[in-house]
């Protein structure tokens, strides 16, 4: 697995930061009809479903865009995101020359419904729809999200309260009171896939899910803290399990609303689980022909293939799982079959499971934002 390979990871987009400074690049860009922009409404984004087609993003000129989401702000609701780049290389070398356009431009829509939409075209979840679009509508639309998410959180200084403003071609906020810049933030959070010695993947049940949705282990680093010291904290809190060496996976934006997860495998020196019952649910080991059945028949129910958790799992499972009837069902309830463990409201029993109290779980993937925009603790994805 490699973080380029991730869907929300992959982009092929010049982010241009050195032209962000130029006060008149919106203004020039507004004018410009080659220019395409994108709407985009907390976590989602207008996307273009064709027959035959891949879905992608719907990509308006600057004056239809206008038309179709109207705003009085220049400043507020329009942020420069780059072009395409010429060698799909980060940054630009000497003498690389950009290429003339199109330049992409996010209008942030803060009422889904104001906008007036062609047919064809329609507002989707990121976290739903990213791994189904291409490297740059991916990474358009998620920087796109990132950015208006932490302008909705962040509309005041936070050194002494007053009210900002955007420069920077939407890149920064400037107090109104003392003239301090603040830049978006990012939170770091590690998610693990934990195996033990005898290759088995432990997968846990928040209490704030159905009982068939399983996922990674995750959680954010604190502060002073070392991402390795932060996975083996959050594993032991949430399960009791004991990890020792760690390794590198991967790493994908989640702005939902301001994450970088950060990926890792991470090897169990003991095997003996105990969640606490109120936030932990169950946590149980897999090895592969166990975890195969459970979704073959919509007992256990893996996170949504946008998310890392899920690459994490089917890195460690080598390869992609078989269809998952219920795959669907992280997002919409969906209810696992009659009969099966996840139904009852325990998984059904195996060799080396234990789930007993103890510790704290991971939490739902989309669960309401706090007002100061971070995540619970163990957050899964």
């Amino acid at each position: 697995m490699f973080a380029s390979d991730l869907p929300l990871s992959r982009t092929v987009t010049d982010r241009a930061a050195d032209l962000r400074g130029d006060e008149d690049l919106l203004g020039r860009l507004l004018d410009d009809p080659s220019t395409r922009v994108l709407l985009v409404s907390g976590g989602r984004v207008v996307t273009r479903s064709r027959p035959g087609r891949r879905r992608a993003l719907a990509l308006y000129p600057p004056q239809e865009a206008a038309l179709r989401a109207p705003s009085g702000s220049l400043a507020e609701r329009w942020a420069f995101l780059g072009y395409d780049d010429a060698d799909q290389v980060p940054g630009v070398a000497p003498g690389e020359r950009r290429p003339a356009g199109p330049a992409y431009l996010a209008h942030h829509v803060p009422e889904e419904a104001a906008a007036a939409l062609p047919a064809g075209d329609g507002w989707a979840a990121l976290r739903e729809v990213g791994a189904e679009l291409s490297a740059r509508d991916a990474g358009l639309a998620t920087a796109a999200v990132a950015l208006y998410e932490w302008h909705v959180r962040h509309p005041r200084c936070p050194r002494c309260g007053a009210v900002t403003y955007t420069v920077q071609s939407g890149w920064v906020r400037r107090c109104v009171a003392d003239g301090s810049d603040h830049y978006p933030r990012t939170d770091p959070a590690v998610i693990m896939a934990v195996v033990d010695d005898d290759d088995r993947l432990l997968l846990a049940n928040s209490a704030a899910w159905p009982t068939h949705r399983f996922s990674t282990l995750a959680g954010f680093v604190e502060p002073g803290e070392s991402v390795e010291h932060a996975i083996r904290r959050e594993v032991r809190e949430e399960s009791a399990v004991v990890v020792g060496e760690v390794e590198y996976r991967g790493s994908q934006p989640w702005p939902f609303p301001a994450s970088l997860m950060l990926g890792f495998r991470a090897r169990a020196l003991t095997t003996e689980i105990t969640v606490d019952g109120d936030e932990l649910r169950a946590a149980r080991w897999f090895d592969r022909d166990l975890l195969r059945a459970e979704v073959g028949r919509g007992a256990v129910v893996l996170p949504p293939g946008t998310s890392i958790a899920r690459a994490l799992i089917e890195d460690w499972f080598g390869g992609p799982l078989p269809g998952d009837p219920l795959r669907d069902g992280w997002n919409r309830g969906a209810v696992p079959p009659e009969g099966s463990g996840a139904a009852a409201g325990r998984p059904p029993a195996t060799a080396g499971d234990a789930a007993s109290p103890g510790s704290a779980a991971p939490r739902d993937p989309a669960p309401p934002a706090p007002a100061d925009g971070r995540r619970p603790r163990g957050t899964a994805r």
